[in-house]
């Protein structure tokens, strides 16, 4: 890989729920204006990486940092002010408020104007425009996932994490988020990305890290990834087209 700064940095990172080991001692960084993905089956420990980053779960060992600042100590608010957020898996979004009251709550830790990037989010999603004043529950699965984004993008972070923004989607809606994925990272945004749709994933991502069992069992650049015989083998055959 090429040498670049890393943004996220992990290091022998240790989860544990009571006697399971879900995550067993990974390390690996994300750097600065790039997509990684971390792909794998069910139950392999990807979610509680990103979940330890954000303060959601507490580490057993190991350490996390963000801009050389380590992040164990800081509780899940104060991650937040610093550039990180979270798009979590089943999107999550507040059903009985409107779309534009979402978004105001994607923003609601910081102290100055939000005008601009309620306009940056709406050019990115017209369709959020169109239905700002619309209950979220009432929302389409792919337009729900996109206010899910949007909705992250609203904290200004550097690094947004996404937990499959493809789960539930049908094919065509899951090439657009894609597509709006590859946007953001355009404008500047760091991606660390849990798909299993490996195929995209692995089309999408400058890096990518295989999970199984806890452990990181191979790595590479996306390309490498989604030519190695291994990875084709387990994951590329049954991706979902």
């Amino acid at each position: 890989m090429e040498k670049t700064e890393n943004l996220l940095e992990i290091n022998n990172l240790v989860v544990r729920y009571g006697g399971i080991e879900a995550v067993r001692g990974i390390s690996f960084g994300v750097p600065k204006g790039k997509i990684v993905t971390l792909i794998g089956s069910n139950g392999a420990g990807k979610s509680s990486t990103l979940r330890s980053v954000v303060g959601l779960v507490k580490p057993a060992a190991g350490s996390i940092s963000f801009k050389g600042e380590d992040l164990l100590k800081l509780p899940t608010e104060t991650i937040v002010t610093r550039g990180i957020t979270m798009v979590p898996e089943g999107r999550r979004v507040f059903v009985n408020l409107t779309v534009a009251e979402n978004l105001r709550m994607g923003a609601y830790m910081r102290k100055d104007s939000i005008d601009k990037d309620l306009e940056r989010v709406y050019t990115l999603f017209p369709r959020l425009k169109e239905r700002s004043w619309q209950p979220a529950g009432t929302l389409s699965g792919g337009e729900q996932q996109m206010l899910a984004i949007a909705r992250a993008l609203m904290s200004k972070p550097e690094l947004v994490m996404m937990d499959e923004p493809s789960l539930g989607l049908a094919p065509i809606i899951v090439q657009e988020v894609f597509e709006i994925i590859r946007e953001i990272n355009k404008e500047g945004t760091t991606i660390l990305l849990i798909e299993q749709n490996a195929n995209m994933a692995l089309q999408t991502a400058d890096y990518g890290y295989v999970m199984e069992t806890g452990r990181i069992t191979l790595s590479g650049t996306g390309r490498e990834l989604a030519e190695n015989e291994q990875v084709r083998e387990a994951y590329l055959g049954r991706a979902k087209e």
